[in-house]
């Protein structure tokens, strides 16, 4: 016999006084909102910390340019805490954490993983809560608790990663995702850019559900997908590209940055 789970919702703690969800208590969310609804976010996956200070130094202040998505080759070397504290130094922009993936855990880690991120002064943090309904409801409410934003996903922009293409994700793993992560609040979500029919898809459902949607989209330059495609396929969504070999590796890192977020603000 089946028993019913029942999901743990989000409680009193995940709200400010006014009833709004605690996202709204993440300001550089708001003021990456109201400079640009179409951006570029430079993921900074580079080995060297020189060279992550010097392309970040090179690219905050262009127009455009709204975040960086710091992964584990800068943390592994000096922590979460250090890397965010060197980053600082170059840029006040917003800070995604991105733990290759955080989610696919026992949900009971989700308080503690959202504290150290806070601690460390990260401002949001990429999801892939594909261990089940409650880890989507742990990771996404214990990020809100620390008021820090989540961005949820996962998919992976390569033809082997659902099941329909050998591999080992069920293909609509992420509608069943984001289903369940709007109910507690969720409107900023990760969808790859180099698999138009999965763009097109989730992101007419979520324009249904959501007034715009915030959409960040790896997959773009080395991978195959353009921003060209990528932002005219999501009509009524908030679109930032999520680039990092296009530009840290460009032997102008600056010029490549502008230009991406040239063509992304032909779209705000």
């Amino acid at each position: 016999m089946n028993k019913t789970i029942v999901y743990p919702v989000p409680d009193a703690s995940c709200r400010l006084p006014d009833g709004r969800l605690a996202r709204a208590a993440v300001a550089k969310w708001h003021d990456v909102r109201l400079r640009t609804t179409h951006g570029i976010v430079v993921a900074l996956d580079m080995e060297s910390l020189d060279d992550m200070k010097r392309v970040v130094d090179q690219t905050t202040k262009l127009e455009g340019i709204v975040a960086y998505k710091v992964g584990l080759t800068a943390t592994l070397r000096l922590g979460l805490g250090g890397a965010v504290r060197h980053l600082r130094a170059v840029t006040d922009l917003p800070l995604i954490y991105d733990h290759q993936k955080a989610g696919p855990d026992v949900p009971d880690m989700a308080p503690k993983f959202s504290a150290t991120c806070k601690e460390a002064g990260v401002d949001g943090l990429i999801l892939f809560p594909i261990a089940g309904p409650r880890a989507v409801v742990e990771f996404a409410g214990s990020a809100y608790q620390h008021r820090l934003l989540p961005i949820v996903g996962g998919d992976l922009p390569f033809p082997d990663y659902n099941a329909s293409g050998g591999g080992y994700v069920i293909d609509d793993a992420l509608d069943k995702i984001f289903r369940k992560a709007i109910e507690i609040g969720v409107d900023h979500f990760v969808i790859p850019g180099n698999t138009p029919d999965k763009l097109r898809h989730h992101a007419r459902w979520l324009v249904e559900k959501l007034e715009q949607p915030v959409l960040f989209v790896p997959g773009i330059g080395a991978l195959g997908g353009t921003i060209a495609a990528t932002f005219a396929a999501v009509p009524g969504c908030r679109v930032y590209g999520v680039i990092g070999r296009a530009i840290y590796g460009a032997a102008n890192p600056a010029e490549a940055a502008r230009r991406l977020a040239a063509e992304a603000l032909r779209f705000a």
